[in-house]
């Protein structure tokens, strides 16, 4: 079932009223949504990214031009994971620099499909050096993503947006977003994660996301901060960076569904193969 954005909004709310975290989760199966959902997550969140990362390929193929990341996540939410998620809303990763839909009518189709809310994903915030600044020049910039969101928050959408900087924080608050994710890069750990040495420390990432949320809040003081990625990717991290810093909860992708995954899988398999047949 679909949640208006004032339910979502205090749903979470709720969470944080009663001092437990919220819990975002991407979904890229049905069978994960169905388990998360199990698992109590507040939202859940799909990602054209989830495809690739359960298909045992990096997060980063979400970035590629591997496919039309918006149809994407329309077929996952709508054959997959909707049907089986029942009572959490649902959220859909939308390519906001996408110039070849119309944004407003591409949004009304996610609504119409069952989506609570949107996400700014694939984002170009995860793109820095020459390669963003050429995006920005031509036009599919961040500022994309912005106006996505603005369009959303009109049309009632809930909006959870991901966002690298205080000066993105703040422009995505402005503009209605109700919780934005200080985003720390690529998940550590796992056989396709960022490796800890290309990571910057938790204790960095404290920082980084109070600063984040600092501006968010200067700009829309009910906004909601949560945390994501880089060194936060298990429940005793996420913990560390929320008593230090203003994030009230945690969104986890490859920490929620391909760490777990990958974990059991592997030693299960490996109880199976130490048994014996005499």
């Amino acid at each position: 079932m679909s949640f208006t954005r004032e339910q979502v909004v205090d749903r979470l709310n709720t969470q944080v009223s009663d001092q437990r975290p919220i819990v975002g989760a991407g979904a890229g199966t049905g069978i994960s949504a169905k388990f998360i959902e199990r698992g109590g997550a507040d939202v859940i969140i799909v990602y054209n990214s989830g495809r690739f990362r359960m298909a045992g390929h990096s997060s980063m193929c979400g970035l590629l031009p591997l496919g039309d990341a918006n149809a994407i996540v329309l077929e996952m939410g709508e054959r997959e994971v909707l049907p089986v998620v029942h009572n959490t809303p649902v959220i859909a990763g939308v390519n906001g620099t996408d110039p070849t839909r119309d944004m407003r009518r591409l949004l009304e189709q996610v609504a119409a499909a069952g989506f609570s809310g949107v996400n700014n994903f694939p984002t170009v915030g995860l793109f820095d050096g020459r390669i963003r600044e050429e995006l920005e020049a031509s036009g599919l910039g961040f500022q994309r993503e912005v106006e996505m969101i603005e369009i959303a928050h009109q049309l009632g959408l809930f909006t959870i947006v991901y966002v690298f900087t205080p000066q993105e924080a703040a422009a995505m608050a402005a503009v209605g977003a109700d919780a934005v994710i200080a985003h720390m890069g690529l998940t550590v750990g796992g056989s396709i994660g960022m490796s800890t040495d290309g990571a910057f420390s938790l204790e960095d990432a404290c920082d980084r996301v109070q600063a984040i949320g600092e501006a968010a809040l200067a700009a829309k003081a009910d906004v909601i901060v949560l945390c994501h990625g880089g060194p936060i990717a298990t429940p005793s991290d996420a913990e560390y960076v929320m008593k230090r810093s203003n994030a009230v909860g945690f969104v986890g992708a490859s920490s929620m569904e391909r760490l777990p995954v990958e974990e059991a899988l592997t030693q299960t398999t490996a109880a199976f193969k130490a048994t014996t047949t005499a």
